[in-house]
């Protein structure tokens, strides 16, 4: 029986070393991933408004229409952008367990955000289907292999981990974005807690005066609550396998 023909767009036929069909021209002078670069660069230093398929050409050296050549829009260049920005996965010990596995690649999965924060705001029409964000979700998935989870449990804790590690990631990188360049993490968090205890009084509001500290390290702060956070995802997933085990 002939397997069906799978209609992949072109620029994950590129992606994945598949031979697409031939367009007129001259052969193509640039790889796909120095497209990808050059766009990255521009959104790192400018923001993702700032990624225009011109500004991509120009900086290149080459013209806009040329650009087609390679992508046919600019959903395309989100595509390689984002490829191109996580990059290959962190790699994890298959002997370490579960958590060890998967909080390695939350951790590498923050950081990536981290470098490039404008991949939150990245059009999502459908899942990934490039080769390092596959790789990515292959990792992920990895770290329940030797679990009690079902296939599907796997894809749902790696999505979950996932999905917390982009809130808060990019709930923190907001925060930090919205500030001037000479306004240190350490005033922020002191000029904050100093307001907060001001207006936050214990008489009305007791549970948020509970928390304050007069003296907070914002760096300190933000690892703290990330760790928290995952380890209560964590212990959501270890309950789900202690059911599912025999």
């Amino acid at each position: 029986m002939t397997e069906p023909t799978v209609d992949l767009p072109r620029v994950l036929q590129q992606l994945w070393g598949q031979d697409g069909p031939a367009r007129p021209g001259p052969k193509p002078t640039f790889h796909l991933r120095d497209i990808g670069a050059a766009a990255v660069q521009l959104a790192d230093e400018s923001g993702l408004a700032a990624v225009s398929m011109s500004k991509v050409a120009r900086a290149l050296g080459f013209t806009t229409m040329s650009l087609y050549r390679y992508v046919d829009a600019k959903d395309d260049l989100y595509v390689v952008m984002m490829d191109e920005a996580f990059g290959a996965p962190v790699t994890t010990d298959p002997a370490a367990g579960w958590r060890d596995q998967i909080t390695q690649w939350a951790l590498a999965f923050r950081d990536a955000i981290e470098r490039h924060p404008w991949v939150l705001q990245v059009p999502v029409s459908e899942p990934p289907l490039s080769p390092r964000q596959l790789e990515w979700m292959e990792q992920g998935l990895a770290a329940f292999a030797d679990t009690a989870l079902t296939p599907q449990d796997r894809m749902s804790a790696m999505l979950l981990v996932n999905i917390y590690v982009r809130g808060l990631t990019g709930l923190t990188s907001n925060l930090s974005a919205n500030q001037g360049p000479d306004d240190d993490a350490a005033a922020r968090a002191k000029r904050y807690n100093q307001r907060l205890a001001a207006l936050a009084t214990p008489d009305r509001f007791p549970g948020i005066a509970a928390t304050i500290e007069a003296e907070a390290d914002d760096q300190d702060w933000r690892e703290d609550e990330f760790l928290f956070g995952l380890t209560a995802v964590l212990d959501g997933i270890q309950n789900l396998i202690d059911r599912r085990s025999p």
